[in-house]
């Protein structure tokens, strides 16, 4: 079996084999099987694929894919406008989203379109327009492969920060459900692009419906999400993180943009913990790396900068994971020696790496 066929880049080698887990039972029997028989990380855990960059010639162990469905709502007993949902960790993380706004309850809206499985979205704190599962998460169900056991870990055990959490770049717990808390008040939009695009200000509130609509005609302006007939589509959505800068590397940083760029240049930038945010896409593109890259540059490249959107990189069809890898590799340094920025990767990799 090809990995590419299961992940959204379209790229990956083969694994031996393949295990469909529709059960916390079946996740625990499989991945209990497959570390006692190869140890620890005996197998690669697979939810939509969404975010992974898999090596050419795949893997050797096997496969487990968490396809556990299921949603179910409980109602706060002293307020019947607030609830906990648990969504399955298999469940598609949009048809959920879409499920729940069409219900009239609130809090995910912002992260339509984002494709890829419930029980991905708590491991690398998935975010957009604004909101983070971190504002929405109450708890995870997993399986600890270091102790044979499940467990609940709540929000505040997992850690989650920008695009991370304590189980992001490790395989030694497999998430199996999550649960959100939801309402049924409008939320305030806090993000200045969906704001324009709904016609209200930053901080007002508009309808979950209309807010899920606008971050959808977003998103597939940028390419981000899945169409087949769109190659742009085709890859595993952003893929660096914005960078967070401390003060003293803002400063190093905003020298090395006004050599190249020019000292009237405005920087967008945005507070952030631990420092100041700076947008990775912008940065991308100013660094000599704009849209379609590399373009005429390069005839034929089968792995390009997406047409839509500087920070995707797209299978245009016949790539191989090491192009991608190639491509990103070139860009981060690309960005690196022109501004004194590193960017970082979002995708998890398996089996190669840009260091």
């Amino acid at each position: 079996m090809r990995l590419a066929d299961y992940t959204t880049l379209g790229l990956g080698g083969p694994a031996p084999v393949m295990y469909t887990a529709t059960s916390e039972a079946e996740v625990v029997e499989a991945l209990r099987d497959a570390d006692r028989t190869a140890g620890n990380g005996g197998a690669l855990v697979l939810g939509g694929g969404s975010n992974l960059v898999i090596a050419d010639n795949g893997v050797d162990v096997p496969v487990v894919h968490v396809a556990v469905p299921g949603m179910s709502i409980e109602p706060d007993a002293a307020d019947p406008d607030r609830a906990v949902v648990t969504i399955g960790a298999g469940e598609d993380w949009d048809t959920v989203v879409a499920a729940l706004v069409s219900d009239g309850w609130t809090g995910p809206e912002s992260l339509s379109g984002i494709p890829g499985s419930a029980g991905a979205t708590p491991v690398q704190n998935v975010g957009a327009y604004g909101t983070e599962i971190s504002d929405l998460l109450l708890d995870v169900s997993l399986y600890d492969r270091r102790t044979g056991e499940l467990r609940t870990a709540s929000a505040a055990d997992l850690h989650l920060d920008y695009r991370s959490s304590v189980l992001r770049g490790t395989d030694t717990a497999v998430v199996t459900a999550v649960r959100l808390c939801l309402s049924r008040a409008a939320r305030p939009v806090r993000y200045a692009e969906l704001a324009r695009t709904l016609g209200v200000a930053v901080g007002d509130t508009a309808p979950a419906a209309d807010v899920r609509q606008a971050v959808l005609a977003l998103r597939r302006a940028k390419g981000m999400v899945l169409d087949p007939n769109d190659p742009d589509t085709r890859s595993a959505g952003s893929f660096f993180t914005n960078p967070i800068l401390t003060d003293a590397h803002l400063e190093d940083a905003l020298a090395a943009i006004r050599q190249r760029l020019g000292t009237d240049i405005t920087v967008p930038r945005y507070p952030a913990d631990r420092g100041v945010k700076l947008s990775a896409a912008w940065l991308i593109e100013r660094a000599g790396f704009g849209k379609g890259y590399p373009g005429e540059a390069r005839p034929g490249a089968h792995v390009t900068v997406s047409g839509k959107h500087t920070l995707a990189l797209t299978n245009r069809g016949g790539a191989t994971t090491a192009e991608l890898v190639d491509l990103a590799r070139e860009i981060r340094d690309g960005v690196r020696a022109a501004f004194a920025v590193t960017l970082r990767p979002e995708p998890v990799f398996v089996g190669v790496g840009i260091d």
